[in-house]
Parts: structure tokens; C-alpha cells; sequence
């Protein structure tokens, strides 16, 4: 159907101020509000756009609000939605960063976040009943969503190599053999021109940060472009990178900061990856002060996902044609039978880490599985988490209501 501006504009508003709880909560909640309610896109261009986002650096959720935003209104579309879906949770971070310097302490939203993480839950749930349904068409499919799920909670692989794999037999094992002379032709030649545009300006200004002599800046400036590039996997595949760097290489925070990032950036709208931004302006702040941390927080932010609409203006027009080769086609196949699992192992991850205050990670040979204290439940988090899914049925998936709701269901809770 016809989409105006406007209306895009007021959906992906919508999708950013809602979009907590991580990639899989957020493909949910896009899922939910372009092809259930408004069907602007039917399910297949959607798992195909997922997939693709899958494959890339970055966020993969922003990458593929950007991607549907260039389905449906071209390149200012995906410029709409990209920074819609950001742009939100930028501004509560930076609110929370100034609460964080300012008073030290962030109890005040624990027991809200608290209900709106069990909502979350629901949400994913929710999400990945209604995936599968779609993803997972024959017994090859879900004996690839369950070896996902195996690889990454009990054996802890990469994210990357999950993705290769499964990949990998749909474009060597799948492909359709009936149309296997089909040749595949994409002109990359009018692309190169989008390349050039878009990669000069994200790294141009990080040039220029280096000639005029801003070292700091220009340190935190082109960290984050080096990690726009290695980041698959989302936020928490680059967690580890990040502290090494920050915390002990540059020392611009300490180990609990970062931790506290991590921490706050879980309760805020957009993608997760927004750690850096909360990361760069603390940094900023211990080293200068407020605008030292607001011209920090908004290179990162530009280092970050500048490179995120290059990626996506470079290659989405090809998606389409590359889904049709006999080869490829199949591996995006795959690849979203593959995107089930993922989001299993999100929900499994984040529901423990919720129920329980102790979680530890146990080895059982090449396994690596994570092993709760069961003496460390939380009874308030275990009766949100079983109440959710009821609200969410209640108020009929209205997430306005929802989140609230349950934000101050928990806070009377304690």
C-alpha cells in the first residue's frame, strides 16, 4: 500500500520511543508495526531485509528500520527512519548521563526498568512465535534454528560464525537445482557513487578532527569508526573489545562505568550500541567537562552510525535481486531460519539474567553454559515475568499501554 512521509515519519517516531530491549525486541516491535498492523511490507521482505541486516556490521535493527525506510520512501525514507529509530534513545542517554554525573544514582529508575525489562520478555516471546511460524518452513529450517540456539547458548560461537554456517548450507546444500544455470547480474557501477558520497562524510570530519590538533576527540572518533566496522554481532559481540580499549588501553573509564553504561544503555529506547555514545560523553566529561562530553557523545554517535546508511545505501538495492539467485536466495533462507534460533538464545539469555541476581558461566568440556544461583531468585522479576504476557494480552499488543503499565506494576510491586 501508498506510504506518505508523513505517515512513515510518525510510525518510526513511534518504533523509536518503544523500541527497548534489545535487537530482538525491537525486530519484534517492527515487525508488529509494519507488517501485522500497517502491512507495508508482507513477511517475506521483511525476512529477506533481516537477513541481509544480519550480515552487515552494526546494529542490525537500526540497519533494517533504515533498509525498510528505503523500501518504502527511497533514500530519504531510510534517512527518516535510521534517525528516528536513534535519535530518541540518544536524547534519554544523554538525560541519564547527566542524572549519572550529577547525582551517582540511578535507583530511582531500577524498579520501573525493572517491569519494563519483563515486558520485554513478553515482547520476544511474542516475536518469536510469530517468526517461526513464518521462518521456519519444513524440517530443515528448524534443525537449523535449533543447531543456532545449541551453537550459541551452550557452545558460545561467535554470532558471525552462526550466521556463515547456516548461510553456508543454504548456499551450498539448498539451492534450487532446477534453476541452477540462472546467472546472477547486479551493476555495482551507479553504487560507487553512494559509497564515495557516504563514506566521505563519516570519516572527512575525523580527518579534520586530527589536523586541527583535538587529540582526544579525535581518539574517541576514530575508535568507534574501527568498531562500526568489526562490530557483528550487535553490542554485546563488541563488549569485550570496548573494555579492552577503553578501560585498560586508553583508561578514559574505569570497569564499573562501563558496566553502568551497559546497564543504563539496556533501559533506553533504540539499539543498544548506544553504549558508546553514554561511554564517549562520560569520557568526555572526566576529561573536560560538559562540552567536552557533548561534542564526545555526538562524534561518537557520528562514527557510529554514519557508516550504518552506507552500508545500506551502498547494498539494498541488490537484495531483491540477490534473493532470487539459486544459490543465494537459499542461504537467506537459511540464514532467517537461523535468525529464530538467535532471538531463542536472546530470549533464554535475558530471561535468566532477569529471574535471577546470580548467574555464573559453568564449562562442561567445549560447552559453556550459563548456571543461575537458584537461591538468588527474585520473586518480584519471576511474578512480572509470568504476569506479562497476560497484560500484553489484556491491552490487546498496545505497547503505549504496555510498557507503562507494567513499569508501574513493578514500582508498586516494591
Amino acid at each position: 500500500m501508498p506510504v506518505d512521509f508523513p505517515a512513515l515519519f510518525r510510525c518510526f517516531l513511534r518504533i523509536g520511543f518503544l523500541s527497548f530491549g534489545g535487537p530482538a525486541a525491537q525486530i519484534a516491535l517492527m515487525h508488529q508495526e509494519l507488517v501485522e498492523k500497517r502491512k507495508w511490507l508482507n513477511e517475506d521482505s521483511f525476512l529477506r531485509g533481516l537477513s541481509f541486516c544480519m550480515l552487515l556490521p552494526g546494529p542490525e535493527a537500526m540497519q533494517l528500520a533504515t533498509y525498510i525506510g528505503w523500501r518504502l520512501k527511497g533514500t530519504v525514507g531510510g534517512l527518516i527512519a535510521g534517525l528516528l529509530f536513534v535519535l530518541p534513545g540518544s536524547l534519554v542517554i544523554s538525560l541519564l548521563l547527566f542524572a549519572y554525573v550529577s547525582y551517582h544514582d540511578t535507583s530511582w529508575a531500577e524498579g520501573a526498568f525493572l517491569g519494563i525489562k519483563a515486558a520485554v520478555v513478553a515482547i520476544i516471546l511474542k516475536a518469536l512465535i510469530g517468526l517461526s511460524r513464518k521462518a521456519l518452513n519444513g524440517s530443515i529450517d528448524i534443525l537449523i534454528a535449533g543447531m543456532a540456539l545449541l551453537a550459541l547458548f551452550l557452545f558460545g560461537l561467535p554470532f558471525p560464525v552462526v550466521i556463515l554456517a547456516a548461510g553456508s548450507i543454504g548456499f551450498f546444500v539448498r539451492h534450487t537445482q532446477a534453476n541452477y544455470e540462472q546467472k546472477l547480474t547486479v551493476h555495482i557501477t551507479p553504487r560507487i557513487r553512494a559509497i564515495l558520497s557516504w563514506a566521505a562524510l563519516w570519516l572527512i570530519p575525523l580527518i579534520l578532527l586530527s589536523i586541527v590538533g583535538a587529540p582526544f576527540l579525535a581518539a574517541i572518533g576514530w575508535f568507534f569508526a574501527k568498531l562500526a566496522v568489526v562490530s557483528f554481532g550487535g553490542a554485546y559481540a563488541t563488549l569485550a573489545y570496548m573494555s579492552q580499549t577503553v578501560v585498560s588501553q586508553q583508561e578514559w573509564i574505569n570497569q564499573g562505568q562501563l558496566l553502568d553504561a551497559l546497564g543504563l544503555a539496556e533501559t533506553t529506547p533504540g539499539p543498544l550500541v548506544l553504549v558508546t555514545q553514554f561511554i564517549a560523553m562520560l569520557a568526555g566529561h572526566i576529561e573536560g567537562g560538559w562540552d567536552s562530553a557533548f561534542a564526545a557523545g555526538l562524534i561518537a554517535l557520528w562514527a557510529t552510525f554514519i557508516p550504518c546508511f552506507l552500508w545500506i545505501f551502498a547494498a539494498a538495492p541488490y537484495v531483491e535481486t540477490l534473493t532470487e539467485h539459486p544459490r543465494i536466495g537459499p542461504a537467506l533462507q537459511s540464514i532467517s531460519a537461523c535468525i529464530v534460533g538467535v532471538i531463542a538464545n536472546l530470549a533464554m539469555w535475558f530471561l535468566i539474567s532477569l529471574i535471577f541476581r546470580h548467574v555464573s558461566t559453568v564449562e562442561f568440556g567445549a560447552m559453556s553454559l550459563l548456571w543461575p544461583d537458584m537461591s538468588s531468585v527474585d520473586p518480584i522479576a519471576l511474578l512480572l515475568v509470568s504476569v506479562a504476557p497476560m497484560i500484553l494480552w489484556v491491552v490487546k499488543g498496545s505497547l503505549w499501554l504496555f510498557l507503562p503499565l507494567m513499569a508501574i506494576v513493578s514500582l508498586l510491586l516494591q
